[in-house]
């Protein structure tokens, strides 16, 4: 660990930062945690252990690579590939040289990462085990200047070579000696506005857009995160989410890592594997999107499970259906609630769950270093609870803008810095928050505004169904109607006289289905979002 590195002068100009305060930048904040406590452990992940000293050379050792290689600052690095250390190893890497960090969605297409590739102007991409296939099949079109990947191929640079010594490897091919030709530069000066990473929206609608997010976002949210979640450094949290994902990568990892806490990392989501790797490690703290814990819940294991370390799960990126916040309650596991984007570094409201109870369906108050208020749709300030708009968000964890995109960025704020979400919801009388649904889901039938998540939240509580999504379709006399997507449970059957009957009482007569469609499993993104692009375009059998 070069320790010295991390000092607030580390541009050597006597002044320290540019900025004249100390340094934010993602790889300062790693090295000053580790000299705090270099021994102790960061990152479990497929049985191995890191210490933060560990972690810290291997990204410093990572930064001289890219380096060797052109790398400057400013300069993109993509990465692709399932839930690795590498992954971080090469985030922290890119902070310790003030270049930006791209993370790749593994689930694209040549095609769709070709664009994004492009887009981002990447200049050296990494491809993790089974991943270079794919980036060959475009390769002709790429701009990238260099390929790195763990082992040699045709085309490919191995990591494996470039970072092992005579130290010997361990299992994730980075060895733990520290030979002359990667030793640790010292690290580059950056300011809290300078661009970390390029995360890219999922695209659901024309070509997906990289949000910038600066090391002062991602400083703030891990402090939002820190003081909701009351993170300390004997927390061991666990993720599973895609970190490539807003949600993976900032709602429990890089807050994790800044407090000092042990980080269990999956490679990929497996309801059984998270629920051993709790009782191994005795987990404390996890996020989970709630398709996920509807997957964990319906494991037959579930029942047995010792869950009895956990004292938080963190939840957002979709509504958090009633009757699975009152499984998991059951259990005595309480339940984070959250709301955030990828453009917001992901911390925007929290609901503790001590008011899980009394307010069901918010998605809680205003995080610590952020503000929220709802504009009505003609952009006026709603200052009257229960009146419904969009949800507008105003902090230091709100991204700098779209790369390369000065007019989608411009669309996307209001007059003093407050971004569009593009969410509609409203406040109660105190203040909590509601996210009704997406302006772009919303069901407008004979006039009437129907969001899907109030629908859904109903339907999820028929006992023959196991996921569902309500979308709209044209209809002739009402311009639209409500369509319920089902996915049974085994042996189930259920009919839309059925369906509509059950929801009746608790919903609106032009809120219930006029459709009934059945499928085998709702399609979802990695991150467990229903694309319900998807399901409007594919139809389904009808029930």
């Amino acid at each position: 660990m070069t320790a010295s590195s991390s000092s607030p002068d580390a541009d050597g100009d006597g002044d320290g930062d540019s900025a004249g305060m100390l340094a934010l930048g993602m790889a300062d904040w790693l090295c000053r945690r580790a000299a705090r406590g270099p021994q102790r452990p960061a990152l479990t992940s497929g049985g191995q252990t890191w210490s933060y000293g560990e972690l810290v050379a291997r990204a410093g050792r990572m930064a001289a690579v890219l380096a060797a290689g052109g790398v400057r600052p400013g300069q993109r690095v993509g990465y692709l590939g399932l839930n690795d250390p590498l992954f971080l190893v090469t985030q922290f890497a890119c902070g310790w040289l003030g270049a930006i960090f791209v993370p790749l969605n593994f689930r694209l297409t040549g095609p769709e990462l070709a664009f994004i590739l492009n887009d981002a102007g990447v200049h050296t991409l990494f491809a993790d085990d089974g991943y270079t296939d794919v980036i060959d099949e475009v390769r002709g079109r790429l701009e990238c200047r260099r390929y790195l990947a763990r082992a040699a191929a045709p085309g490919w640079e191995g990591l494996d070579a470039l970072l092992a010594d005579a130290g010997g490897g361990n299992a994730h091919g980075i060895a733990h000696g520290n030979a002359h030709h990667n030793a640790a530069p010292p690290l580059a000066a950056t300011r809290p506005d300078d661009v970390a990473a390029i995360m890219y929206t999922s695209g659901t609608t024309g070509n997906p857009k990289g949000a910038m997010l600066t090391h002062g976002n991602f400083w703030i949210n891990n402090l939002n995160v820190t003081m909701m979640s009351d993170i300390a450094s004997t927390d061991v949290g666990l993720n599973f989410a895609p970190l490539f994902h807003v949600g993976g990568m900032c709602c429990i990892t890089l807050p994790i890592l800044m407090a000092g806490g042990h980080l269990v990392l999956q490679r990929s989501f497996d309801p059984a594997a998270v629920m051993r790797d709790i009782a191994t490690y005795r987990v404390t703290l996890s996020f989970a999107v709630p398709a996920m814990l509807l997957f964990i819940s319906q494991h037959p294991d579930f029942a047995r499970a010792d869950l009895s370390s956990v004292r938080g799960i963190s939840v957002g990126g979709a509504p958090m259906p009633e009757p699975l916040l009152r499984l998991f309650s059951a259990r005595g596991i309480p339940v984070n609630q959250g709301y955030g984007l990828t453009e917001t570094a992901a911390a925007t409201t929290f609901l503790a769950p001590e008011r899980g109870a009394d307010k069901l369906g918010s998605c809680g108050t205003p995080a610590m270093l952020t503000e929220v208020c709802i504009r009505a749709f003609n952009g006026a300030p709603v200052a009257t609870a229960r009146e419904r708009g969009e949800i507008c968000v105003r902090g230091g964890n709100v991204m700098k803008g779209y790369w390369n995109r000065p007019d989608a960025t411009a669309g996307a704020f209001y007059p003093g810095g407050w971004f569009r979400t593009g969410d509609v919801g409203y406040t109660d009388e105190e203040g909590f928050y509601y996210i009704c649904d997406r302006l772009k889901d919303m069901v407008i039938t004979g006039g009437e505004n129907v969001y899907p998540a109030e629908v859904e939240s109903v339907l999820y509580d028929h006992p023959a169904i196991a996921e569902v999504a309500v979308i709209g379709a044209p209809d002739a006399q009402w311009g639209e109607h409500v369509v319920a997507v089902v996915a049974l449970k085994p042996g189930a059957s259920l009919t839309l006289e059925v369906l509509q009957a059950f929801a009746e009482p608790r919903l609106a007569r032009y809120k219930l289905p006029r459709e009934l469609r059945m499928v085998a499993a709702l399609p979802r993104n990695p991150t467990g979002k229903v694309l319900k692009i998807r399901l409007r375009e594919q139809g389904g059998q009808a029930g």
